[in-house]
């Protein structure tokens, strides 16, 4: 199963960085390129432990939707969002948060599975893993630029903390 790790360090404290992870409108603002947008489930302010939320969006040339759970939670160091229904066999979303003296380390871990055996392992390696990089790479410097400008607060205030 492919994992992909990132590290992003953000000049603000861990509580901050924390709720926007959880925040559908920054969610959906940070992949605005993809058409993404909350269609069942949670569709708006901070997701919670056990909320579900059902993402639709254009990937690889194809509207595609993903339903999710947020299966654990310890605010404000760690949540999990997991696959319940969607294209792929699979799909574990770890995001860890740690305090540090100058502001905060955000930690995503993303583990995920291709349908299609053999030819999805092949997808996996080739393709998709570079893919999700660079979603979640492009997502956490929106987040990044959000957390350390007045931005976080118009998010956070419109999201029922």
């Amino acid at each position: 199963m492919p994992t992909i790790h990132l590290t992003t360090f953000i000049a603000a404290p861990v509580e901050r960085v924390f709720d926007l992870s959880r925040s559908i409108e920054l969610h959906r603002k940070s992949m605005s390129h993809t058409g993404e947008e909350a269609v069942a489930g949670t569709t708006s302010g901070l997701l919670d432990l056990n909320d579900t939320v059902t993402w639709k969006a254009k990937h690889l040339m194809k509207t595609r939707y993903m339903k999710v759970t947020i299966s654990a939670m310890s605010r404000p160091l760690t949540f999990t969002d997991e696959m319940v229904k969607g294209d792929l066999r699979s799909m574990k979303h770890e995001h860890h948060f740690k305090q540090i003296d100058n502001g905060t380390l955000m930690i995503d871990v993303f583990q995920f599975e291709s349908p299609y055996g053999f030819i999805g392992s092949a997808l996996n390696k080739l393709f998709l893993s570079k893919y999700f990089a660079k979603l979640l790479a492009q997502r956490n410097e929106f987040l990044r630029q959000c957390a350390e400008t007045d931005k976080w607060k118009f998010v956070l205030m419109n999201s029922n903390v």
